[in-house]
């Protein structure tokens, strides 16, 4: 070992122990005989000289057992057993009736507990014990073992110490680290003349150049091959991660952002979208329905336009769904189900404009909490309005998607929508296995033509939370929104 690459504590604490080759230093003897007031000087020290093996390093783990909450109140105030005990024991009739009028509630059942545990009976509603004398020693020995801490493992009765485990807030352990060191054969062999401190530098400024006193100078050594501490920096959350990851894939491929409020009508959630008004998903336990507003005012034109549609198909060649119409479903104030009832406005306000739009927003629904549910979560939805827009250029589409997004094999499947034709159902390979993920489909004419929109709407809307489920490669959707900091800082940058 070359001397001179030892820090100046090293030095010192070399130098201290060379004074004595066979006695082995205790911390404080150390922090005495070096002048330190700091235990992380001595131990990183001691860490020093016995990586370069110029001292040995002896470890013990001592558990120290302390009172916790309830076992300082008892100590204090004596244990619920011994104070229900004297009150049995110098009552005239010691009965429950009694016992629940001297103590509150949530001592005498307990009480009664810990007590019939050690030889109390309770017959008839009276107190009574076969032998007094060993239910008063049980009581003295664990007051004597409270009133004996903090003490080792070692030194405790190891029948008292499981019986007050076994109490919530009597007592806790403490795990203690104790270090000794002692000088090797190696270390006593450095000279002393080499363990003279010198002023280390760390960090080469223009000071200390300009003054030239580097030339005299002993610079400080750095271990390069030791790997470093991750740092705790600040960082987005993961779901804030993908949805901006998943804003910057669609604002390259050409798409712009539309952000809308989350209280809608019932009229351009459902309506607009050519769900029939019996659908099972407007009921109640499926869709947040408002007091307060309860209702929303409506064009007549437009729903008068929806109407016709519905009923008899309006001019589109269909036949609607039949039955009557009625504006006062139409106006029902809801917190959405989905974000195309934003697309939609969007559309009817544009119905000639060619556009590209996407939205990454929250959507509410009656749905119970489980691994796979929430009732509030974000849907990531899509439209291409432009002429001579067609089934390919969706799917062609979805899979750049989803491509970009780390998923390279995609496919479609039939499927129905009440409000597309035809209707798609996406799926990504994911461990093997093909995972839905979303539906697309082309805006059916019941839903264009009464807004007077012009070219074919292609249109596709998947789960943000089942993707970032994929992404992180969870199994429970809950983790998402657990503030488990832990978790969070080990999460891969998205």
């Amino acid at each position: 070992m070359d001397a001179s690459k030892l820090l100046n504590p090293e030095r010192r604490m070399l130098k201290m122990m060379q004074s004595d080759k066979s006695k082995t230093w205790s911390l404080e003897e150390v922090l005495s005989g070096c002048n330190w007031s700091d235990q992380a000087v001595a131990v990183g020290a001691g860490l020093g000289l016995s990586n370069s093996g110029l001292v040995e390093t002896f470890e013990s783990l001592e558990t120290e057992i302390k009172l916790s909450s309830e076992g300082l109140s008892a100590l204090e105030n004596g244990l619920l057993e011994a104070r229900l005990w004297n009150w049995i024991s110098s009552s005239k009739s010691p009965d429950m009736a009694s016992l629940q009028q001297s103590f509150e509630r949530h001592e005498a059942g307990p009480g009664v507990g810990l007590l019939k545990r050690i030889g109390v009976s309770l017959e008839s509603g009276k107190f009574s014990a076969k032998d007094p004398k060993s239910v008063e020693e049980i009581i003295s020995k664990r007051s004597e073992f409270l009133s004996n801490l903090p003490a080792t493992v070692e030194s405790l009765d190891s029948e008292m110490l499981e019986h007050f485990k076994g109490r919530k807030g009597f007592i806790e352990s403490h795990d203690t680290t104790t270090r000794t060191w002692k000088i090797t054969s190696h270390g006593l062999s450095i000279s002393s003349d080499l363990l003279i401190e010198k002023e280390m530098v760390s960090e080469i400024t223009p000071e200390l150049l300009q003054s030239e006193n580097w030339r005299d100078a002993e610079f400080r050594a750095f271990d390069v091959t030791l790997e470093s501490t991750t740092p705790r920096t600040g960082r987005s959350h993961p779901m804030q991660a993908l949805i901006e990851r998943i804003r910057n894939i669609f604002l390259e491929m050409g798409f712009s952002e539309l952000v809308e409020d989350y209280v809608q009508t019932a009229g351009w959630n459902m309506d607009a979208l050519f769900i029939p008004q019996d659908h099972p998903a407007r009921e109640m336990q499926d869709t947040f329905y408002l007091d307060n507003p309860s209702k929303m005012d409506l064009p007549d034109d437009v729903m008068d336009l929806w109407s016709k549609i519905h009923t008899v198909g309006g001019e589109t060649g269909s036949v609607g769904w039949g039955g009557e119409f009625s504006k006062e479903i139409s106006q029902k104030g809801l917190l959405r189900t989905h974000t195309t009832v934003n697309t939609i406005q969007y559309l009817a306000d544009n119905p000639s404009k060619a556009c590209r739009m996407f939205t990454v927003d929250r959507v509410f629904r009656k749905e119970a909490i489980d691994r796979t549910h929430l009732p509030e979560f974000h849907q990531i939805e899509g439209i291409i309005m432009e002429e001579g827009a067609n089934l390919q250029m969706l799917v062609t589409t979805l899979k750049t998607f989803y491509e970009k997004m780390g998923y390279p094999e995609v496919r479609v499947r039939p499927a129905y929508f009440p409000y597309t034709e035809p209707s798609l159902e996406i799926e990504v390979k994911w461990r093997g296995k093909w995972l839905e993920l979303g539906g697309a489909g082309i805006f059916r004419p019941e839903v264009t033509e009464p807004l007077g929109i012009t070219h074919p709407v292609l249109a596709w809307g998947m789960g943000l939370e089942r993707l970032a489920m994929l992404v992180l490669g969870l199994d429970d959707i809950r983790q998402l929104y657990i503030s488990d900091l832990e978790w969070l800082r080990n999460q891969p940058i998205i």
